[in-house]
């Protein structure tokens, strides 16, 4: 499978079962895009343009229990958050997200994302830089929960992928995945050394607790995890616990370019994302944070968002100057299979700029080259 081109016909064959359902015309809608090159009480109001650009946000959570993604990545014990390299959602705009959710009807709002320790302490979410005290005075009841475990509840919850799945027919997940109305994802507008991007779809990849999916869960499952999912979910190398669900193909490629997009897509199916929002203010290219050599800071001065979690990617990856379409081997989808396609193939939406309506700024507008992808400083000199 290694820089192997993935037709449409070899990526319907790829995602095997999973396909049952697609339609010939995945569906697709609008991707709103915004100008806004900094971080300051104005980002409220730009928010609020691109959500009634998609269709308005009370649509999306007006009396509802509202679950935010964010995307905190990495391990802060091993990559302390410091400023300089926003690869991390900027502080401002998660109170700015909630703020107009609040205003927009919504009931309760859910702040979650799996992180190390797998604690529930509010001390942990303000190393990041977020004004939890700000947050919670947003003007509904606000919740946090750290979903890297069981977190607040007594168990996991089991979430099929519909049409059984193409990686694993099942997932366990923290409670928060479905004990809501609507689910939002937040991240940011980045290469990813694996995936060639990471926006909406590739946030999801991290609802997965540790304490099942990480490298130290055993046999029987860790609530204290240390270490990353990388042995079970990039390499293949180790299995879940017993007792939960394992893979349908374990004689398929122990390679991350082929597994983590297709786990993605099941995870994408099982937890589709209601609203996406991309932070394409600041970021980095080069890979998805610091561990990457070589990753440089970006000032693509955008916002994105949409309800299609395809659409929006797929918008997102043009806007860093990349074709959506592009197979395994062609720029930024160097080291792995491409997610959209497969996501598409999936009947998730649609990975075509020409089915996808765009508002705001327009996408020629808002282009900004993001270079050959994730390949590190050399190739940017």
């Amino acid at each position: 499978m290694t820089n192997t081109a993935l037709t449409r016909r070899q990526a319907l064959g790829l995602a095997g079962s999973a396909l049952a359902g697609w339609s010939k015309t995945p569906p697709a809608s609008t991707v709103a895009i915004a100008r806004c090159r900094a971080y300051d009480p104005k980002i409220y109001d730009t928010l609020k343009t691109l959500t009634d650009q998609c269709g308005g946000l009370g649509k999306v959570v007006k009396g509802k229990t509202v679950a935010v993604k964010l995307n905190l990545t990495g391990n802060p014990a091993r990559f302390p958050v410091k400023p300089g390299l926003p690869y991390r959602n900027e502080p401002g705009t998660v109170l700015a997200l909630c703020q107009l959710m609040a205003k927009s009807g919504a009931k309760r709002i859910r702040l979650i994302e799996s992180f190390f320790p797998g604690k529930q302490d509010l001390e942990l979410w303000a190393r990041y830089g977020l004004d939890v005290k700000a947050i919670e005075n947003c003007g509904v009841k606000v919740e946090w929960e750290n979903t890297n475990n069981l977190g607040l509840a007594k168990q996991y919850v089991r979430m099929k992928v519909p049409g059984g799945g193409i990686m694993y027919p099942a997932y366990d997940l923290n409670h928060s995945y479905q004990d809501c109305d609507a689910y939002v994802s937040l991240s940011k507008l980045k290469n990813h050394w694996i995936a060639g991007v990471t926006m909406t779809m590739k946030n999801n990849f991290g609802i997965t607790p540790c304490s099942l999916y990480g490298g130290d869960a055993g046999s029987d499952g860790n609530e204290d995890p240390k270490q990353e999912r990388a042995p079970v979910g990039h390499n293949g190398a180790k299995t879940p616990p017993k007792g939960v669900p394992q893979e349908l193909h374990p004689e398929s490629p122990r390679e991350p370019g082929y597994r983590v997009p297709r786990i993605v897509v099941d995870l994408c199916s099982i937890r589709p994302v209601d609203l996406s929002i991309v932070d394409g203010v600041e970021t980095i290219r080069g890979g998805e944070g610091e561990w990457n050599r070589g990753v440089e800071l970006m000032k693509p001065g955008v916002l994105l968002a949409g309800r299609n979690m395809v659409c929006v990617d797929t918008v997102c990856t043009a806007v860093m100057g990349y074709d959506p379409r592009a197979t395994r081997g062609a720029s930024p989808f160097l080291n792995g299979d491409n997610t959209l396609l497969l996501a598409e193939a999936a009947g998730l939406g649609s990975a075509d700029l020409a089915q996808i309506e765009t508002a705001g700024l327009r996408l020629k507008d808002a282009k900004i080259d993001f270079g050959p992808g994730p390949v590190g400083k050399k190739f940017f000199s």
